[in-house]
């Protein structure tokens, strides 16, 4: 007999029927038999209702398991693609202010050049007037040495009589009067 036809429940023991015969078995120990049977039944019975439950219970365990196996992989799966395109968004930013930076320092240091050729431009105009003035100032003082020189070697002027008045004693002549302000010619 196999388990699909027949089942055998603890309440069908207890209600089978051997019937009689005359030389049969002892119907008390036939009965006492039966009733330990039926027990046994009845307690492996409930045990395999506890397995049966425990095994559901596990099975479920084991199906919540997957799914949360299957979840907590998922989980790192998306971990692991974000942390890549964190990775990549951070490089693409990081080369992105490089870039910035580089042009900006480009910029400043050509700034900086236009700057410094604009002052060593001025430094050379400067420089050029310097010079210019030093010759300019050279050039008159050799002017005004070579006319103190020519005054020096110049003959003295001879005054008239008619000059020699007492009216005119304590005036200088006029020629020297031609440097002097009007205060000094009083």
């Amino acid at each position: 007999m196999s388990d699909e036809v027949f089942h055998l429940t603890p309440v069908d023991v207890r209600r089978y029927d051997f019937g009689s015969a005359l030389r049969g078995y002892d119907k008390a120990r036939v009965d006492q038999f039966r009733d330990q049977v039926a027990e046994e039944l009845e307690r492996l019975t409930r045990a395999n209702q506890e397995l049966e439950a425990k095994a559901k219970g596990f099975h479920e365990q084991l199906r919540a398991f997957r799914e949360r196996d299957k979840a907590l992989n998922d989980a790192l799966i998306t971990a692991q693609q974000l942390r890549a395109e964190t990775r990549e968004q951070a490089e693409r930013e990081a080369q992105l202010i490089l870039r910035e930076a580089r042009a900006e320092g480009d910029k400043l240091m050509e700034e900086s050049r236009q700057e410094v050729r604009r002052l060593q431009l001025q430094l050379e105009s400067l420089e050029r007037a310097r010079k210019s003035y030093i010759a300019q100032w050279r050039a008159f003082t050799e002017r005004q040495l070579n006319e103190l020189k020519a005054a020096e070697e110049a003959p003295a002027p001879v005054v008239p009589a008619a000059l020699d008045a007492p009216a005119d004693k304590g005036k200088s002549p006029s020629w020297l009067d031609e440097g002097a302000t009007e205060e000094e010619r009083a």
